[in-house]
Parts: C-alpha cells; structure tokens; sequence
C-alpha cells in the first residue's frame, strides 16, 4: 500500500518508498501535476512517473542513478562526432527553441516500448514549468529538422533529467553532451538520471544511494539559478570543444 497525497498535503518523507517497485512512494490525481507540486517533488528528490490512465505516480527510488558533470565519458566515435558538429554549418545545436516538441518527439513511440509516460498531462505540467523558466530542452537540428534533444527540470545549481531522443546516430549523446559543457560552465555538479540504463551508463552515469543524493539535492537546489538566458538563441556547437 502506498499513501494518496491529496491536495495540499505534504509527501512522505522519500526513505518510505518502496523497495519492489523501487522507489514508488505515493499516489495522486493527475491534477496534481501542478508547477507548485512538481517544484516541491524535485526539491525532494522525488518525480512523476506513471502510465495513460492510471492516477499520477510519485517515485524516489535507492540507488539512484546520475551523472556528474565531471565523469561524463566520451567514446573515441563520440569524441569524433563532436568535433565534426563543431565544424559542420548544417547542424544546429540550441537550446529551449521548442520544448514541446522535444517533449513530443521523447514521447513518439520507440522499438520495443508499449506506449509512453509522457501523457498530455505531463506534456503541459512540464510545458508550464518550461514557460516559468524551471525545465529547458537542448536540440539538435539538421537545417530545419529536428534530429535530437532531451529536456529536464533546472532548480537552482540541480538539472533534473527527464528524457531524451534521437532520429539520428548519436544526435541525443550530442544534447547531452552540449548540456554537460553548459553545466560545467555554470557550477553544476551532478545530473538526475532517475534510473538505471545501459545507455547511460556507457556515458558515464553511475548509482549512488538515494540518502547521498537527497543530501547533494538540498543543498544544489538552493544554489542560484543557471542562467539560461545566456544560451538562448545563439548556437552552442562551439561548447562542445570544452569536451
């Protein structure tokens, strides 16, 4: 049994999660996806995640999985691949151009996947956390196509990843590794990655308990904004030779 958070009420604390599913902490309507309310998870290291149809479920599972910004790990192939998005005119790398259809296109159904968690619902909460300035995309174009990005949640000195694509070899390894050069530059340590993957992994990702990272957490999320007003509208490929 996990607790219903209803309005108003504050969640449990995050070492009351369960262990199997890891991490599933507690219940809510899906109303509750509020920019106040998502602001409050993150602070607490704790996140949205749930399927079309079911009620909006809150997680914070031990291990958790990040990436500093410190350990990001470059394959030979991608070493190469970033020094020829710094050269090439026809790749553009921005940020917070379109977040919607970054968050579209993570949402697009993928090999092997039955349906997605990005609901409409999540889609606007983040949309809304996006227009507050609290949640940024990073994307790759091809002329006018957009190839690949990721998005996440930005609080204070903490990124909060969220998801990210690809429709082209390497495109979302390239965001990410244009996100980790912004990062770097501003001061902020670590990645939320949410979860053990291989893909992460091979980047550099690795699990750390839940009580070091809630502590790193409290602390980063009262750093001073990033500010990304300083990356909007110019290109970043340039960024990616601090790799």
């Amino acid at each position: 049994m996990i607790p219903w958070i209803a309005h108003g009420a504050a969640f449990p604390p995050a070492d009351c999660a369960l262990k199997q599913p890891n991490g599933l902490l507690a219940a809510s309507s899906t109303a509750e996806l509020t920019l106040e309310r998502l602001v409050q998870a993150y602070q607490g290291g704790i996140f949205p995640w749930y399927s079309e149809g079911q009620p909006a479920l809150w997680w914070s599972p031990d291990p958790r999985t990040v990436l500093f910004t410190a350990e990001l790990h470059l394959s030979r192939s991608l070493g190469k691949q970033l020094r020829a998005v710094v050269r090439d005119a026809h790749l553009d790398l921005r940020a917070d151009v379109d977040f919607e259809a970054v968050m579209r296109a993570c949402a697009a159904p993928r090999a092997g996947q039955d349906g997605t968690w990005i609901t409409e619902e999540i889609l606007r909460a983040y949309a809304e956390l996006a227009r507050r300035d609290l949640a940024h995309s990073i994307e790759l174009r091809h002329g006018e196509q957009l190839i690949g990005g990721l998005y996440g949640v930005c609080l204070g000195r903490m990124f909060f990843g969220e998801s990210m694509f690809s429709r082209a070899p390497g495109a979302s390894k390239i965001a990410l590794a244009a996100l980790v050069a912004i990062l770097r530059r501003e001061g902020v340590a670590m990645i939320d990655c949410q979860q053990h993957s291989a893909h992460l992994t091979s980047l550099g990702a690795r699990e750390i308990p839940r009580a070091t990272f809630l502590e790193q957490v409290a602390v980063a999320v009262r750093g001073a904004p990033v500010s990304w007003s300083s990356y909007r509208g110019v290109r970043l490929n340039l960024l990616l030779s601090d790799h």
